[in-house]
């Protein structure tokens, strides 16, 4: 068995995901901080954080992973009926920080996994252009949405929230069009769930997913200012 790791001060220093725990699953290193230069060394090596407020940071990279092609996405007959009503609006980056503010509050249900501290830290990588949201609103009310990080043409969801029933699908229905639109080949969904495997999320082996990752990872970023906005979804 890998024994864990304890972080130095250099924030681009990570462990081999390789050399990750299978018990738990993925857990890799422990420490550090939440810097932007360590959390975007992190992802840029397939590593998230994810920990509760009364442990240190925990750094993870689980096998398998779960994640979508949104290339190869489609949403089901329900959903469609319901991106048809056209009852709707969906928003890029337009309340990056309620989206985070309420996925915290779903979080505490499930446990503090978003805490002060990575609410704080996925808010300054918002400011520095890396992390985004897609907002549904209806009648002018946000009802639902999502965050995650982009990287090269890359996607890494983070957590969504929803108030109304099918709000959270129709904002993942926007970032699968935009980023499809974007030839983005995965999105990385860390960890799955029923709601992300009804999406049509699966899990993808480890090994499978760092390829992916490091033929994409420094292809040229997407132009998020050009896509803040409105964002239309048609199927």
């Amino acid at each position: 068995m890998n024994a864990l790791v304890w972080l130095s001060e250099d924030p681009t220093l990570f462990p081999d995901i390789d050399d990750a725990l299978t018990d738990p699953n993925g857990l890799l290193a422990a420490g550090g901080d939440l810097s932007e230069a360590r959390l975007i060394a992190a992802y840029r090596q397939g590593i998230f954080p994810w920990f509760d407020d009364d442990q240190p940071i925990l750094w993870w990279s689980p096998d398998s992973r779960c994640v979508i092609d949104p290339t190869s996405f489609s949403p089901s007959r329900s959903l469609a009926k319901r991106i048809r009503k056209a009852d709707f609006e969906l928003r890029i980056d337009d309340a990056f920080s309620q989206v985070i503010d309420y996925c915290q509050l779903r979080s505490g249900d499930e446990g503090t996994w978003i805490t002060d501290e990575m609410k704080a830290a996925y808010l300054n990588l918002h400011d520095s252009g890396f992390a985004h949201s897609f907002e549904c609103y209806i009648n002018g009310t946000l009802c639902g949405g999502l965050y995650g990080l982009s990287i090269g043409n890359l996607f890494f969801g983070e957590s969504m929230f929803h108030h109304v029933t099918d709000a959270s699908k129709l904002a993942f229905t926007g970032l699968m069009k935009t980023m499809a639109n974007a030839g983005c080949p995965m999105v990385d969904c860390q960890l799955p769930n029923p709601h992300l495997l009804s999406l049509g999320a699966f899990e993808l082996p480890r090994d499978q997913f760092r390829q992916i990752l490091n033929k994409h990872i420094d292809q040229p970023p997407i132009d998020w200012l050009q896509l803040r906005g409105v964002c239309p979804v048609i199927w």
